[in-house]
């Protein structure tokens, strides 16, 4: 039998998912088959596997430091909000339908726990450590007798936890006693120890509190994690986004990603953001657009209401403005279908709008079909107009998530080009891109995490300034290789490591 290790939080954002990352590499590193394993997410990041099945975003970048293949295994139950309190859930990588929150925790939540059970049986009989995540907090009363992701799952498996605050956001030491007196005398009994992260400053002037913490829940304290600057991991969810203020600098190529209400699939963009000349930010009025030289319209969980809002907004006009000054629009996915001439829902498989006005940038129109397409790819990118140069690329990898059926009217040019789907050749257009260079979309999620491409692209967006074009300098795979890596440092530096072997040997005894 594996053993375990459960990381629950005093709320969300807490940085339970790092932590998580964080020992998925240090026992990868100690030569343990470790696999990372949260019940149910609710997230609008998500990845498709190898198999063609969608599964949180989280888990990827757990699986990742875990050098691992991501399976949905890892997540079994994912939740993508669509707005009006209602979500698609989605079981083992298939969605199942929309449902409202009550629906979904009075009536099925209990269901999806036969889900998390079959997919905790294949880990344990794969893996010798499973290091699990929570969601939330456990104390959260009016969701305790639905909730299948936190202790019902730490019951399931005798796993012992670990509870985690986070300092940075205060009250860290009321938020665990808190916490731990709101749970059931069993399940305090199952918290073996508590984390503090994201601490800024002299650890040294904490004893005090580590102190008052032994002393007040009986409970270890088994390290203080500093705030890590710059981590450069995957997040789970837009909340994240609010943590990111950078706007346009004059010496940078400066990037704007139109923050839509319903933003899905924004680590699209995090390898943009990585590089050293570029200046990329999220933009929420169109005011922000002020200093850009691209603006990219990201993926959306409900494309029809995102795009309603752009158009309340006057976001069609600043964009029709923004390209007349000669600079480019790029969409990826919902962003891509946005900027057709119409988004069309029949069967209202998205939402009860019959059919939304596009943004009018590229000659095509989407409708939506009941079934969702949902595959990893390998693409071409053939003479694609963009800033007046031509970008040109084989063998592109990335992966396509979407429920539209796209239609082109003929009036652009269709680059990009799928080659295989799930393994399997094909011959499938994948975008538009009108002649002028002006405007592009894609359904390919990804595509910018491929190092070629994306310095041409970068160095199109130079040369258009008037700057000279760089070579290749981020290869973006490894430099995430070496950010668990240091993660992983941090993280063995700041827990008190022996005590939390001694924890997993133990179980819950």
């Amino acid at each position: 039998m594996a053993e375990y290790i459960m990381l629950q939080g005093t709320s969300s954002h807490v940085g339970k998912s790092i932590i998580t990352t964080a020992l998925c590499r240090i026992f990868l590193q100690e030569g343990k088959r470790v696999v990372p394993f949260k019940a149910q997410n609710m997230a609008l990041n998500s990845y498709v596997t190898a198999d063609g099945r969608e599964m949180g975003r989280a888990q990827v970048a757990q699986a990742e430091a875990a050098g691992l293949l991501p399976m949905v295994a890892m997540n079994p139950v994912l939740l993508k909000p669509t707005g009006n309190a209602c979500s698609q859930v989605i079981i083992d990588g298939r969605p199942v339908g929309n449902m409202s929150a009550r629906e979904y925790h009075k009536g099925y939540a209990l269901q999806a726990f036969d889900a998390v059970k079959r997919a905790l049986g294949e880990l344990d009989r794969a893996y010798d450590t499973l290091v699990i995540e929570g969601a939330g907090s456990p104390a959260e009363i009016n969701l305790k007798d639905h909730d299948i992701v936190n202790m019902r799952v730490a019951k399931y498996l005798g796993a012992p936890v670990l509870l985690v605050a986070d300092i940075d956001r205060g009250g860290s030491l009321a938020a665990l006693v808190g916490t731990l007196e709101l749970l059931d005398p069993d399940e305090r009994d199952l918290v073996k120890g508590l984390v503090i992260n994201k601490f800024r400053g002299d650890v040294s002037l904490f004893t005090p509190a580590i102190d008052f913490l032994k002393k007040k829940t009986d409970k270890p304290v088994l390290g203080v994690v500093p705030y890590v600057d710059d981590l450069g991991i995957d997040e789970e969810d837009s909340v994240s986004l609010d943590d990111r203020e950078q706007r346009p600098e004059a010496d940078k190529v400066s990037i704007a990603v139109v923050q839509v209400p319903k933003i899905s699939n924004f680590t699209d963009f995090d390898s943009l953001a990585r590089e050293d000349d570029v200046a990329l930010y999220y933009a929420r009025h169109p005011r922000d657009l002020a200093g850009a030289d691209a603006v990219i319209l990201p993926g959306s969980k409900n494309t029809t209401e995102d795009l309603c809002f752009l158009l309340e907004q006057g976001w069609d006009r600043a964009l029709q403005h923004f390209i007349s000054q000669g600079k480019p629009v790029i969409g990826i996915c919902g962003g891509y279908q946005m900027m057709g001439q119409a988004v069309c829902d029949p069967d209202q498989t998205e939402s009860q709008l019959g059919r939304v006005e596009g943004l009018h940038l590229l000659g095509v129109t989407t409708t939506f079909v009941s079934h969702k397409l949902t595959s990893q790819v390998t693409a071409d990118c053939r003479d694609l107009p963009f800033a007046g140069t031509i970008l040109k690329a084989k063998g592109l990898t990335g992966y396509e998530i979407h429920m539209g059926r796209t239609e082109r009217d003929g009036s652009d040019t269709y680059p990009f080009v799928v080659t295989s789907r799930s393994g399997e050749p094909c011959e499938s257009l994948a975008g538009a891109a009108r002649k002028d260079g002006l405007a592009w979309g894609t359904y390919i999620h990804g595509i910018f995490d491929n190092d070629a491409f994306r310095r041409q692209f970068l160095n199109a967006l130079r040369i258009r300034r008037g700057w000279q074009p760089m070579p290749v300098t981020l290869h973006y795979r490894q430099e995430k290789e070496a950010k668990y890596d240091r993660l992983a440092r941090i993280v063995r530096e700041s827990l008190d490591m022996k005590r939390l072997r001694q924890i997993m040997e133990e179980g819950i005894k």
